[in-house]
């Protein structure tokens, strides 16, 4: 991962995971800080900045690649990004 991914994970994809609504995973998300020991826990936290960085870059890619099929499918005549 870039510089620039772990600063965006730290600065923006982190603090809406925490910030979001963990209705229905509250069992899971206390069994990891209740079981594992620390080295897991900084294992297990490291894997989700990855699959979130790489969950983030896909939307942005779907995103991109949405936008580009639907300009050439509804006759749009601005350019592509």
């Amino acid at each position: 991962m870039t510089d620039f991914m772990r600063w965006l994970y730290a600065s923006y994809i982190c603090p809406q995971i925490e910030a979001g609504d963990r209705t229905g995973y509250e069992l899971p998300f206390s069994l990891m800080t209740d079981l594992l020991d620390p080295d897991l826990q900084q294992k297990c936290s490291r894997l989700l900045e990855f699959y979130s960085a790489q969950a983030f870059l896909l939307g942005l890619r779907t995103g991109a690649g949405l936008c580009q099929s639907s300009q050439g499918s509804f006759g749009s005549t601005q350019p592509s990004i």
